[in-house]
């Protein structure tokens, strides 16, 4: 795994990829935290807080992570080299974990320079007022579970296809869904609302953001996880055979 691991690693960082992705992250949030008008500018909010940056950050990922993952299986498949991967003498888990640790990994490095942002933000509180540290800290460990969530469905959409592109789209489409879609589908439920949220990351995401560490939060984002890898390898397990 950890050859699989430093190889995506290179491969990110050996090419344009790893730095356009950082930099396009920052980029965003820097530009409508700090500078465009709006809703997500924190200068204007009035408030000395994150959850601009928090309710920002997982509508930029649900495009940016499957950018990162769309070439993990798809390109192997394209280049044919798929069948010689995964003839290496390493069990079919440790090759997904492999380019899962390094989607992951890759994001998690855009998302530490953000940590300034509390240092900043910390700074404009007034009257003696602070930020909400217990928040801020369940908000990024919150961020970092809907990472690994992201990057497991991408991973997984990338192995559907040898096109990119097509791999590219479908984890959009399945990342939208998880995270907005079942809180958009329990405002027209009335009586099952809260149990039908219950099911996309945005509930568990906002739940972590309150500052405590809830375990069936924590549940949710590594059984879903989890999932999306374990189809992965059912389905690597089928060219295989």
């Amino acid at each position: 795994m950890k050859a699989i691991l430093l190889r995506e690693i290179k491969s990110f960082f050996g090419s344009p990829i790893g730095y356009l992705v950082i930099a396009i992250f920052l980029l965003l949030n820097g530009l409508f935290l700090w500078v465009f008008e709006g809703d997500f500018n924190i200068l204007n909010s009035g408030y000395a807080d994150l959850a601009p940056f928090f309710t920002l950050a997982p509508w930029i990922l649900i495009f940016l992570i499957p950018a990162v993952t769309m070439r993990s299986f798809s390109d192997e498949k394209k280049q044919g080299t798929l069948e010689l991967l995964l003839t290496k003498p390493i069990s079919i888990w440790q090759i997904v974990n492999g380019k899962f640790l390094g989607a992951m990994l890759l994001i998690v490095i855009a998302i530490i320079p953000t940590f300034i942002y509390v240092y900043v933000v910390s700074g404009l509180a007034i009257d003696g007022s602070a930020i909400d540290m217990g928040s801020t800290i369940g908000s990024y460990f919150g961020l970092l579970f809907l990472i690994a969530a992201y990057s497991a469905i991408g991973i997984f959409t990338s192995t559907l296809s040898d096109n990119q592109i097509v791999a590219f789209i479908l984890s959009v489409f399945l990342c939208f869904v998880f995270y907005f879609g079942f809180e958009g589908i329990a405002t027209y439920v009335k009586g099952f609302d809260t149990l039908i949220a219950s099911f996309g990351m945005q509930a568990h995401f906002k739940s972590m953001g309150r500052g405590v560490l809830d375990t069936r939060d924590i549940l949710y984002f590594v059984s879903l996880s989890l999932v999306f890898l374990s189809l992965t390898v059912f389905k690597l397990k089928s060219y295989k055979s």
